[in-house]
This record gives C-alpha cells, sequence and structure tokens, in this order.
C-alpha cells in the first residue's frame, strides 16, 4: 500500500441508470480502490434520485465523478453540484452539455480548423422512407457515450432498404438519430490531460477490432478489441492526432481529463483524419484507454486518479483544502 499522499475525503460518485450504468461501477470502484491506496478516505455513492441528500450527507472534499452517459455525463450532475458548492473531476456544466451533444461538439470544433464528419440529424419517422445518406453511413444518437446505440448501414446490412421498421437499431430506441457518411480506416484515440503546465496529450492508440466498428460492446469486452499503445502510425498522423485533441480539449473547455476519438483514411493521409467526438468522461475500468495511456507514459493508475482529483480542486478554487491536506 501506498504512503497517504494530501489525504482527503473523496465521494466517487458511480452507477446510476444510464444505459453505461455497468461500466460506470467498474470505473468507479477502481478509482476508489486507488484513492484509498493513495491513503484517502472515501466514500462510494451508487447514484439514485436521492444523490443530493447523499452527497450533503456525506460533505465531501472533492467528488470523483465516475458517471457515464446521462445524467453524469450531459451536465445535468455537474449543474447539482455547481449548486452544492462541491467541487468535482472532470469538465463542467457547459462544456459537458456541449461535449455530449455530437451535433452541437460539430458546431464547435469545425470553425477550428478540426475535420469531422458531415452530417444531420434525422427524425427517425423519415429512415424508414428513404435513407438520409448515400450507404454506407452511420446512425447514432445524439447524447449518448460509448458508442452506445450505434449502427452502419450498408448496402448489405440485413435491415431493408429503406429501413424496415421492425428491424434491430437504435431507431426503436430513440425519436432522432445523427446520420454522417461513413469513414473507412483505422480506429485511433488520443487522451489528454491537465497538469501545471497546461493539457497535454497521453499518446495515440490504435483499435483494432476483431470484426464489426468500436461498439460498447467492443469496449467493455475483454478480448474484442485490441490496444496498441502506442500506435504504429506515422508520426506526422500521431502528432496530428494530438495537436486535435489538445485542441478539442481547449476549445470544449475540459477539466481534468478527456479522450478525442478519430477515424483514419490511411490511403489519404493526413486529408483522410477526422475527429469523431471528445469523451469528457473517459472510462477508467481496466480495458480503458485513459488508464492504459498514462501507464504508457509512465503514469500510474492510482497517480492518474490522484492527479484528478488535485486537479478539481484547483479547478474549482479549493487549493486551501489541498495544502491543509498536506499540513
Amino acid at each position: 500500500m501506498m504512503a497517504p499522499v494530501n489525504p482527503l475525503h473523496v465521494v466517487v460518485l458511480m452507477g446510476g441508470w444510464a444505459n453505461e450504468r455497468e461500466v460506470s461501477l467498474m470505473s468507479g470502484n477502481g478509482v476508489a480502490d486507488a484513492l484509498e491506496a493513495n491513503g484517502h478516505r472515501v466514500t462510494r455513492i451508487d447514484m439514485d434520485r436521492n444523490v443530493a441528500v447523499a452527497l450533503a450527507k456525506a460533505a465531501p472534499d472533492v467528488v470523483f465523478n465516475a458517471l457515464h452517459g446521462v445524467p453524469g455525463e450531459d451536465g445535468s450532475v455537474q449543474g447539482m453540484l455547481d449548486l452544492m458548492g462541491i467541487a468535482y473531476t472532470h469538465s463542467g456544466l457547459a462544456t459537458s452539455v456541449i461535449a455530449i451533444d455530437k451535433q452541437l461538439t460539430k458546431q464547435a470544433l469545425t470553425p477550428h480548423g478540426i475535420p469531422m464528419p458531415g452530417g444531420r440529424i434525422v427524425p427517425v419517422a423519415d429512415l424508414h422512407d428513404r435513407d438520409p445518406l448515400p450507404r454506407p453511413y452511420v446512425l447514432k444518437p445524439v447524447n449518448e457515450g460509448s458508442s452506445v446505440g450505434v449502427a452502419i448501414i450498408t448496402e448489405d446490412s440485413n435491415v431493408g432498404n429503406p429501413i424496415a421498421r421492425e428491424a434491430q437499431g437504435p431507431w426503436q430506441e430513440f425519436d432522432e438519430l445523427l446520420a454522417e457518411p461513413f469513414i473507412k480506416g483505422r480506429e485511433l484515440t488520443s487522451a489528454v490531460i491537465d497538469g501545471p503546465d497546461g493539457p497535454r496529450a497521453l499518446g495515440v492508440t490504435e483499435l483494432i477490432i476483431e470484426s464489426g466498428f468500436y461498439d460498447y460492446e467492443h469496449k467493455y469486452t475483454d478480448g474484442r478489441t485490441q490496444h496498441v499503445c502506442p500506435a504504429q502510425i506515422p508520426p506526422a498522423i500521431a502528432a496530428l492526432c494530438e495537436e486535435y485533441a489538445i485542441k478539442a480539449h481547449r476549445i470544449l473547455g475540459c477539466h481534468g481529463t478527456s479522450r478525442t476519438d478519430f477515424r483514419w483514411d490511411d490511403e489519404l493521409g493526413e486529408d483522410g483524419l477526422f475527429v469523431l467526438e471528445t469523451n469528457t468522461q473517459p472510462g477508467m475500468t481496466p480495458l480503458s484507454l485513459v488508464p492504459e495511456q498514462a501507464q504508457n507514459a509512465g503514469i500510474s493508475y492510482p497517480a492518474l486518479v490522484d492527479m484528478l482529483v488535485h486537479e478539481a480542486l484547483r479547478v474549482h478554487g479549493r487549493a486551501d483544502t489541498q495544502e491543509k491536506a498536506d499540513g
């Protein structure tokens, strides 16, 4: 066990009722274990509708937000914590509202020279009349993370043409979907972490999928996806990934850490690199990419967790709490 460093009372907020509940519990318990190993006092809270009462009773120095999806990633929990005056890890309200909405993210990033796929929001009812884009194209929920509800529609897709109402897909769960052109090529991702000198990229990972695409199941099922870290790609592409990831982190106003995902058509070189999204609440499970990239950059999992906690205190103006803990 590590010697206590900056002992604090940290609430780890996890679980909830989103589609990604189980992943959040894995992230949260991993974080809590690491914080306890670092000498902190930890209260684990599985979020329910009475979460504000539980937080007020716990009265922590800081909350580690290990929630994924809605409402932990969309600004709802961030707004509650702001009103309660509690410091918390990761991004704030405004950033969370924008970054979880894929269309708002495009509107924020593309004017700054960050390439993203085109596309438009489509009412689900229209999908059953005609395709919104030439096939192949991608359909995804506007406000979900972890590739929940993503479908790739190709000429060979067994969903009908146009898409049949009875076919299985995200059109049965959502009223509207974002339609984007499908970009062939390789899956890349780059994590960013804040530090004393500002945000820095931790590297680039390539995700090699056994079949299909990098959906929720591939992300969180051991053995379904191979992580190549660092990615075996040209240095210029790696540098561009890191540049775009840092730029997105800054433009969106992310705090703590973020992870930006890419598709790269290697036949087109730098012109084939596209940002898909920036995740403000990256997973912290054993299979997660941010801890893996941090480890490759020389930052252990316990050290990473501690960095996020102390960055949260700095961002929320609670450096005095940290200093008292040091003393």
